[in-house]
């Protein structure tokens, strides 16, 4: 190989280490700059509904103006009323995935892995997940009560076959001779699932992951509504009930914000957990 090819090697090694290291900086940056693209939208929104209650277009005692929902949100953050029914249904919502994960890996894995399994548990399935959660909630309170098991269950419930067909779908694109290789090299099933099926499977999971939180929210927020005494969505539904409609805007605009939140961060962690798929497509053959 002449120096000039050796030159041209390097310098291609080395741009491709470079764009590898800073991929996910560029993609932070790029979503920044989407982002930042909808703003001016966004403040014509917020102008359009602070000015129209005040100019009689909407009636300001069920569409109060945008300052007033804020004065009534920073009031509910100082008496901390806001933080507190924040905090639980955070906790319900991330009980309720968490027990979503615990159960759908390790049964995505064993359908989409053994086709006889799957066989036999797939009608089962496709009955439950066809199954609106919102109609199983009176089931939930009447066998676990109004307490906080029933708002966990109705989380994992929404949650957990969004996580439970990624699975199966990303253990089914394994490649068969990624498999085929590594029970020639002597690999035990146990070896075989976490260096090669669990891998490749991480962006299926991770996508499925993204809609599995966003249902549990939505999911808690729901049941809060029905039959609860604090949440989030029980500070919306009261402050209706109660005619606060500040206080109840002031709610739905944390829920905005917390959905917003969440979805930007599952983005980038989901960027960062399928980072080596763009590593592996440009790593040379």
């Amino acid at each position: 190989m002449s120096v000039t090819s050796e030159n041209r090697t390097h310098d291609a090694a080395a741009f491709s280490l470079w764009r590898h290291r800073f991929a996910f900086p560029i993609r932070m940056g790029s979503g920044l700059a989407t982002i930042l693209k909808g703003v001016p939208l966004l403040v014509v929104f917020f102008a359009f509904w602070e000015a129209a209650p005040r100019l009689g277009l909407l009636n300001p005692i069920f569409f109060p103006p945008l300052s007033v929902v804020v004065e009534a949100w920073l009031e509910m953050i100082r008496t901390g009323v806001l933080g507190r029914n924040i905090g639980i249904s955070l906790q319900r919502a991330t009980l309720g995935f968490a027990l979503a994960v615990a159960v759908a890996l390790p049964l995505g894995v064993l359908m989409g892995r053994y086709a006889r399994f799957e066989q036999l548990t797939d009608l089962m399935v496709q009955t439950l997940r066809n199954t609106s959660q919102f109609a199983l909630l009176p089931v939930f309170i009447m066998l676990l009560g109004i307490g906080e098991a029933s708002k966990v269950a109705i989380c994992f419930y929404a949650s957990v076959f969004f996580l439970l067909v990624n699975t199966i779908s990303g253990v089914k694109s394994v490649d068969p001779l990624f498999l085929k290789a590594a029970r020639s090299m002597g690999a035990s099933d146990l070896d075989i699932f976490v260096k090669v099926i669990l891998p490749a499977s991480i962006p299926s999971i991770a996508a499925g992951a993204r809609l599995a939180v966003k249902a549990s929210i939505v999911a808690v927020i729901g049941a809060e509504m029905l039959a609860a005494q604090s949440g989030l969505g029980y500070l919306i539904h009261q402050s209706q009930l109660m005619m606060e409609t500040p206080d109840m805007y002031a709610g739905i605009l944390t829920l905005t914000f917390i959905g917003l939140a969440v979805n930007y961060l599952l983005v980038a962690l989901e960027a960062r957990a399928t980072a080596w798929r763009g590593q592996a497509e440009g790593a040379p053959h």
